[in-house]
């Protein structure tokens, strides 16, 4: 069991993402759209896992995408749908130096892991 909150509607997410931040320096600037942050690159120190969006009560979440306006996976403008792929695997880390919010989840391939991130833009938030 998570100790984090587990978030499931677009209105909680975007009341989260709203938060203020300001400007940093951390690695996840480059993170507009999904990203690969290895755990070397990741700033583990200053990120607090505040929250998740796996849904506990979902065994095996859907690999399905959500892009009605022709976006991609790695579109920095993609919608961020919680039911969908790959919101629906990822947790929710706040940088402590800025308080900006990134999403983070581990593709798994193959023979691969990947981690990765990005940054969350309320503005993207969807139903």
């Amino acid at each position: 069991m998570s100790s984090v909150p587990f978030i499931s509607t677009p209105e909680a997410l975007r009341q989260l993402a709203a938060k203020p931040h300001t400007p940093c320096q951390c690695s996840l600037q480059h993170c507009a759209g999904w990203e690969s942050v290895s755990e070397a690159v990741w700033p583990a120190q200053q990120m607090t896992h505040v929250a998740t969006l796996r849904d506990p009560d979902v065994y095996e979440p859907t690999f399905e995408e959500q892009h009605s306006n022709g976006t991609r996976y790695e579109s920095a403008d993609a919608p961020v749908a919680l039911k969908f792929f790959p919101y629906n695997r990822c947790d929710v880390h706040a940088c402590s130096q800025c308080q900006q919010h990134a999403l983070r989840y581990t593709e798994f391939g193959g023979y691969y892991v990947d981690p990765r991130a990005r940054r969350l833009n309320v503005e993207l938030i969807t139903d």
